[in-house]
C-alpha cells in the first residue's frame, strides 16, 4: 500500500504546475549595443519567467532568456504608448502571479528617466519582492562612445542630465539653470525641443557653446551632428539626425576627435621671436 501512494504522489507531483513566486527585478539593458548590458543583467534574464521590454531595447538580448519564457513588448516612443505607465504596472502585478519571476527591461537605467521606481513601488503594495540591477546610462555612454568626455580638469566641474521636455509638454525650467554654469549639459528625449533649448542658452550668452546631437548612439546606425547653440539646429537637419538622441552641451564638445585639432590650434601660445 505504501509503495502504492508513494507512486500515486509521485504521478501527482509530475502533473501538477510547480508554483512559482512571484518576483520582479528592473534590469537596466543599457544604450543599446548589445553588449552594453551587464553579467548580472544577463544572468537575471536567464531566470525570467516573462519578460517585459521597452522600444529602446535591443531585441538581442531577448535571446538570453529561457525559450519558455513570454517576451512582452510594453514599449513608448514620440509620444506612443503600446500601453499606458498604469497598464504597465498592473501587467507587472498580473505577470508575477501568473508567471513567477518578472524582469523588466528597460532601456539605459532604470531610474533615470525610466520611471522604474513607480514600477517597484506598485509591486511592492501587492508584496511583491523585488530587485534592481543598474543599467549603463545613456546620458553617460553615448558621449563617451564618441571620445567626449563629461568632464575635464579646468574644464568643467560636473555636469547635469535633464529631460528635455517633462510630463506637461514643456522644456524642464532646469535647462535655463543649467545654461546659467559652466557644466556640461545632457539632455535627453529633447530633440523636439532643440530650438527652444538652443534660444535658452543664446539667451544666457552661450550662442557659441559647442554642442553635440548623438542619435542611435552605440548602435551601427549611430548620427551625429556637430556645431555651437546658434548654429545646431541647421546641423541636425542637415545631417538629418532625429530622435531617439542624446543632446551634449558644453566645452568639453570641443575635444570630441572631429574638433581636436581645431582646439588645439585655439589653445597653442605665441612663440617669442628673439631679435
Amino acid at each position: 500500500m505504501a509503495s502504492r501512494r508513494k507512486i500515486k504522489n509521485t504521478a501527482q507531483q509530475a502533473i501538477t504546475p510547480k508554483y512559482k513566486l512571484p518576483k520582479l527585478t528592473l534590469v537596466g539593458a543599457g544604450p543599446g549595443d548589445e553588449e552594453l548590458i551587464t553579467l548580472k543583467g544577463v544572468k537575471a534574464l536567464q531566470q525570467a519567467d516573462v519578460v517585459l521590454y521597452d522600444a529602446l531595447v535591443n531585441p538581442e538580448l531577448l535571446k538570453h532568456a529561457p525559450a519558455t519564457a513570454p517576451k512582452i513588448f510594453v514599449g513608448k516612443r514620440l509620444g506612443k504608448h503600446h500601453l499606458t505607465q498604469d497598464e504597465i504596472n498592473n501587467l507587472i502585478v498580473d505577470s508575477a502571479y501568473a508567471h513567477g519571476h518578472v524582469v523588466r527591461l528597460k532601456g539605459g537605467d532604470s531610474f533615470v528617466f525610466g520611471r522604474g521606481y513607480e514600477e517597484l513601488a506598485h509591486a511592492d503594495k501587492y508584496n511583491i519582492p523585488t530587485a534592481v540591477v543598474p543599467g549603463i546610462s545613456s546620458s553617460i555612454a553615448v558621449p563617451e562612445l564618441q571620445q567626449i568626455p563629461l568632464t575635464i580638469r579646468g574644464v568643467n566641474e560636473s555636469f547635469w542630465v535633464i529631460t528635455g521636455t517633462t510630463s506637461s509638454g514643456e522644456v524642464s525650467a532646469d535647462v535655463s539653470l543649467a545654461a546659467q554654469t559652466n557644466s556640461t549639459v545632457i539632455i535627453l528625449m529633447g530633440v523636439s525641443k532643440l530650438a527652444q533649448i538652443s534660444g535658452i542658452f543664446a539667451a544666457a550668452g552661450k550662442a557659441d557653446t559647442p554642442v553635440a546631437v548623438i542619435q542611435n548612439g552605440s548602435l551601427p546606425d549611430e548620427k551625429i551632428a556637430l556645431g555651437n547653440v546658434h548654429n545646431i539646429v541647421e546641423r541636425v537637419e542637415a545631417k538629418q539626425v532625429g530622435a531617439p538622441a542624446v543632446i551634449v552641451l558644453g566645452e568639453v564638445v570641443n575635444y570630441h576627435p572631429a574638433l581636436r585639432y581645431t582646439l588645439d590650434l585655439l589653445q597653442q601660445k605665441p612663440v617669442a621671436v628673439e631679435v
